[in-house]
Parts: C-alpha cells; sequence; structure tokens
C-alpha cells in the first residue's frame, strides 16, 4: 500500500522555528490574527506575513487556502506559507487547510504550526489524504517517491495524537482504496484482488474467498454470467468485522468488475483503458472495512465484493440469455455491458439469506446515466428506507462527501419488463440510473433497508479534487465510516 506520510506532533517551540530546514507553515484568521507561531514568523519575514494579510489578494482568499510567502520563512526554511483559517472553522475547511499545506510541502520536510487551533487533527487529515501519489508503475526518478515527513507543532500533544488517531485509521483505508482503483487489470486480476483482501486478517478481519464451485453451488449464476467469458476465475470475498456482539451487521456490497469490456455488448475503444476502475465499488467497501477494524469499532460490519472480468469470448454471455439468479429469479439479459447489476443482485440476496443485516449498502461504479444526472461532485443514492438514507446523507454531509438522493417507484421498475424472463437487466436510455437501481431494489427483501450507491462519477476522477490528485479519490471510506460511528457502534 502507498505509505502515509510520516506525520507526527510536537509541542511549539518558538525559539526553535528560525533554525528550521524545509517548510513553514502557519495559520492567519480571516481578520489577519495570527498565533504565537505566526507572529514569530512575522517578525523573522520582517513583517512579510502581516503585509499580505492585509492586501486584497489575502481578502479574496477563501478558508483553508494558502499562499506561499515571497520572503522565506525563517533564516533556514526554503520557504514559507500562510494559511487562511479562523480559530472557529469547519472540519472541512481545517482539512482544506491541511490539504494545501501538502501541496506546499512538495518533497520537503513541512513544520505545519496548529498551535492550540481546534482544527489540528483535521489539518492533519486533510495534509495525510492529499499527499497521496500512485507511483507504482513508474520507473527511475518517476518512481522514486520516499515517505515524506511532516510535523505538526500544537499546544498539547497527547490530545492532537489522541484525536488524529482514528483519523489515521481512516486515511489508510482511503490509501487502499485508492491503490486498488488505480492498479491497472493485468496486475489486479480476481485472484490478486482476493489475496490482497485477504491481507486484512492481519488486523483482525475475517477473510472467505469462494471459488466458482462454491459460487455454482449457491446458485450465483447471474454473477458466474458475467466472468464466464474472462480466464481470470470468478470469486466472492467476505469479510467480516464483529466487534460489536450479537447486533445484526451492517452489509456493505461491492461491485468488482476488475475490467469492463462490455462483453459480447463491447464497449467503444475510445476510453475503455477507464474500465480498471470498474472495481471501484469493491474498493471502497476494502478501505473501510480497513478503517474500521484498524480502529477496532466496536460494532459489526461484514462486506460482501464480487470479483469478475467481463470479457468477450467464445464462452462469454450472449445478449438474449435467461439467467436464473440466486434468489430465483429469471433475468434476460439484454444488455452485456449492464453487467454490474447482474454481479449485485446475487450478493444482495446472499448477504441477506447469510447474514440478516440490520441494513445494507451496495456500492458500484454502475452506470455512465448518474454522471449525466449528478457530474462528479454526487454520488447517486437510491434507497427503499427514508430514515437509513437519511442517516447516510448526514454523514456524507458531514464528510464533505458529495451524495445526492434520486428517486424510485414502479414506473421505472416497469421499463424492466422482459418478454420471457421475470426481468430484464436493462430498461431503455431514459433514466438509466434509476431503472439500474430499481433492478437491484428486486434482490432486497421487504423490510430491508437498502442503500445503492452509483459511485460512477465519484470514484475516480480526471482532475484533483481538494483532498486528492487526479485518480482514484477514495470517496466513500469516509462517510462508511462515520455512518458505521454514528449509528451501528454498540
Amino acid at each position: 500500500m502507498t505509505d502515509l506520510i510520516d506525520l507526527s506532533f510536537a509541542t511549539t517551540d518558538l525559539d526553535a522555528l528560525p533554525g528550521l530546514s524545509g517548510k513553514i507553515s502557519i495559520c492567519v484568521t480571516g481578520e489577519g490574527g495570527l498565533d504565537p507561531a505566526g507572529r514569530r514568523i512575522n517578525r523573522l519575514t520582517k513583517g512579510a506575513v502581516k503585509r499580505f494579510a492585509e492586501s486584497d489578494a489575502f481578502a479574496e482568499m477563501k478558508p483553508g487556502q494558502g499562499h506561499v510567502l515571497s520572503t522565506p520563512a525563517g533564516r533556514a526554511a526554503e520557504a514559507g506559507q500562510s494559511l487562511k483559517l479562523d480559530r472557529n472553522a469547519s472540519a472541512e475547511d481545517g482539512r482544506k487547510a491541511g490539504a494545501a499545506a501538502a501541496k506546499f510541502r512538495g518533497k520537503a520536510a513541512l513544520t505545519r504550526c496548529a498551535g492550540s487551533h481546534r482544527r489540528s487533527a483535521d489539518m492533519a487529515l486533510g495534509l495525510t489524504l492529499r499527499d497521496y501519489a500512485f507511483v507504482d508503475h513508474r520507473t527511475g526518478d518517476a518512481g522514486d517517491r520516499p515517505q515524506g515527513k511532516a510535523v505538526v507543532m500544537v499546544t498539547k500533544v497527547e490530545e492532537a495524537t489522541a484525536a488524529f488517531a482514528p483519523h489515521k485509521a481512516v486515511a489508510e483505508g482511503v490509501f487502499f482504496t485508492r491503490d486498488l482503483t488505480n492498479e491497472p487489470a493485468n496486475v489486479l486480476t480476481t485472484t490478486a484482488f482476493a489475496e490482497r483482501l485477504e491481507a486484512l486478517s492481519s488486523l483482525g478481519v475475517t477473510v472467505e474467498v469462494l471459488e466458482e464451485d462454491a459460487l455454482a453451488e449457491l446458485g450465483m449464476r447471474t454473477l458466474l454470467a458475467v466472468g464466464q467469458g474472462s480466464a481470470s476465475p470468478s470469486k466472492v470475498v467476505v469479510l467480516r468485522w464483529m466487534g460489536g456482539g450479537e447486533a445484526a451487521p451492517l452489509a456493505l456490497v461491492g461491485k468488482g468488475v476488475v475490467f469492463d469490456t462490455g462483453g459480447i455488448s463491447l464497449k467503444p475503444g475510445a476510453g475503455m483503458e477507464d474500465m480498471t476502475m470498474d472495481m471501484g465499488g469493491a474498493g471502497i467497501v476494502a478501505g473501510a472495512l480497513q478503517a474500521i477494524a484498524a480502529r477496532k469499532a466496536p460494532a459489526n460490519v461484514v462486506g460482501l465484493i464480487g470479483l469478475v472480468e467481463n470479457m468477450p469470448s467464445g464462452t462469454a454471455t450472449r445478449p438474449g440469455d435467461v439467467v436464473r439468479s440466486m434468489k430465483g429469479d429469471t433475468v434476460e439479459i439484454i444488455n452485456t455491458d449492464a453487467e454490474g447489476r447482474l454481479v449485485l443482485a446475487d450478493l444482495l440476496w446472499y448477504a441477506e439469506e447469510r447474514f440478516k443485516p440490520a441494513g445494507i449498502i451496495d456500492l458500484a461504479t454502475l452506470t455512465g446515466a448518474i454522471i449525466v444526472a449528478l457530474g462528479h461532485e454526487h454520488a447517486g443514492v437510491f434507497s427503499n428506507d427514508d430514515t437509513f438514507a437519511d442517516q447516510f446523507l448526514s454523514a456524507a454531509k458531514a464528510e464533505a462527501e458529495g451524495a445526492w438522493r434520486m428517486p424510485l417507484g414502479p414506473g421505472y421498475a416497469k421499463l424492466l419488463e422482459s418478454r420471457g424472463a421475470d426481468v430484464a437487466n436493462v430498461g431503455g436510455r431514459m433514466g438509466g440510473a434509476v431503472t439500474a437501481a430499481e433492478f437491484l431494489k428486486r434482490f432486497v427483501k421487504d423490510g430491508t433497508p437498502w442503500i445503492h450507491l452509483d459511485v460512477a462519477g465519484t470514484a475516480s476522477v480526471k482532475s484533483e479534487t481538494p483532498l486528492a490528485p487526479k485518480g482514484a479519490t477514495g470517496w466513500g471510506v469516509r462517510t462508511r465510516n462515520r455512518l458505521v460511528k454514528d449509528r451501528f457502534e454498540h
């Protein structure tokens, strides 16, 4: 896994500031106020901090944004940074400030002066999350990424260290998700993915890998239909973190299509290379389980990940084939490129039959239609339970991870009618993200709170986000962790 930055907390030492090498970052309030470290840096820079704080450029900055000082911050440091952040800043702005410090750091060691700021742990989280680069397949200098180092100077070291500990566990989960999602398909095969998930056992997660013979015996025929054209074997990985006694678990279900050609309904060649991220939902489940286990959450959470590869071949599923699901419903496969819902259908039913969960959340890079509807700012949220949906949306809002409630209804379900089977796997172009959700809803038992998350627009992006470089974002790990903390811990 990509290493987190080597981040530690130290007691603020004003006398040490002039001799510090690397880069130094300080806070300035919206009114230009400085803490003791800021005032010392201002004197060392002959008033450069204050002059900038009184400028029009500073007034136009948003909370969490930074400015590189034109005069080095002290005698030894190579550069300084002023971050605009009020004392009563939100957690989101604190994380943005930390991310700005990470970008400012470059490859130098960083000293972040946080003093007694209430958002020191959030700043450290933002710094950690933004200090990420996936360079596993680069060579030479481009692939040389020694672990960075950052020291956060604070008033109370033990308090800040304790506050950051759960954040660090979440950051490790986010990095795990990003690494999985960024990997090319020839490296992250279904077998390699399962092996990486098995490593979670070191954190106390029980890991079980179901091979194709076991899946056939269980009746997971729609899942197996997706992968039958590939040389890579289909698998289901079951992850169990049981830290909550006898309580019914939360089930997280992830689509893990390690590469999606579309099958016989072949995708256009342009952009197909992006389909290495079609296992993004499974990556989020993996990262969430890592975060939950790493912080020893007193909750029961199970993850079910379906690993398949959708390839065209002489053994591949054909448009028009009819397959019987584990539930027993027959599915007419109109389009083999609508494969993710076939994987999730069997997983949803299996999760309910085996674990009797208190709630289910499935995650999938499921449709291009959700990107048309919501772009890359929000994941689509579909649910059969208003209370459960509101709890999830509240967690997403608290973590500043965009999520938007989408509709369901019988009119959409009617579009999935099939001539010769119980249901078709697609319902036409109109409302494509909604009909996909309606298809999945068919495999959720009455009375089971369920959320479907279409993360096609948020799992991986072409430009940087506030807390991540371009590529895999790790979206959803923080929200899932908060939902577990707020709703399922006992």
